[in-house]
């Protein structure tokens, strides 16, 4: 047992949630978004302090075009759409992946979101972004070596990662039923616990928080020890 300090998610199902009811790929994207911010809802009222969903992976541009601009869009509309009440609730916005790729309204969306929200320590809320957790450690050992560094630990790596001061998750998750990571936060899951739920990302809400929390709790960490 142990306190959930961070809660990482790779949010599963919208394509599936929106097939099973004969809708468009984008329904299920939309309610995603909602679901989204339940999840958030639920994390503040329990008072979780570090949030990580995995929004868009450097995979999914392999996905039609129509669909990327739709989410493409979602993404900068919603972040502007929320900056208030992400203020108002206390909100630290940070991002996570290879801004090169990202339309510049994305980008300024995130940057204006970072910057508004600086402040605000209640809940800090990772969205990968364009990431893979290999080119997250690829991109960390490029600027390690620029800095004239040909010669370094873990610890050393870990520093250039793109946000080295939000600790490591503790529990990993995802939902619609599949068991794999995708290339989630590689170098930072080492030792996180992980949960695979079967219910579809868009049907999350508050109390998938307290599901989570009471699985977490039932779990032994030794971190190599006994």
């Amino acid at each position: 047992m142990g306190s959930l300090t961070h809660l990482a998610i790779i949010m599963d199902g919208n394509g599936r949630w929106a097939e099973r009811r004969s809708l468009p790929r984008s329904a299920g994207h939309l309610e995603g978004g909602k679901a989204a911010l339940k999840v958030i809802r639920g994390c503040l009222s329990h008072g979780i302090g570090y949030l990580t969903l995995y929004c868009f992976s450097t995979e999914n541009w392999k996905r039609p075009k129509e669909e990327i601009d739709y989410l493409m869009g979602l993404f900068s509309s919603r972040l502007r759409a929320e900056m208030p009440r992400m203020v108002a609730s206390g909100i630290r916005l940070l991002h996570l992946g290879r801004r090169e790729g990202l339309p510049e309204k994305v980008l300024d969306a995130i940057d204006e979101a970072v910057e508004r929200t600086a402040g605000c320590n209640a809940l800090t809320l990772q969205l990968a972004i364009n990431y893979g957790g290999l080119d997250e450690i690829a991109r960390a050992a490029s600027k390690a070596v620029a800095d004239g560094i040909d010669s370094f630990d873990a610890s050393t790596l870990s520093g250039y990662l793109d946000n080295p001061d939000v600790p490591s998750p503790d529990f990993i998750v995802r939902s619609a039923g599949e068991k794999r990571l995708s290339g989630f936060m590689l170098y930072q899951s080492s030792y996180a616990e992980l949960a695979f739920y079967d219910r579809l990302w868009p049907d999350w809400d508050e109390s998938m928080i307290g599901i989570i929390l009471d699985d977490f709790d039932s779990r032994k960490r030794r971190f190599g020890g006994l």
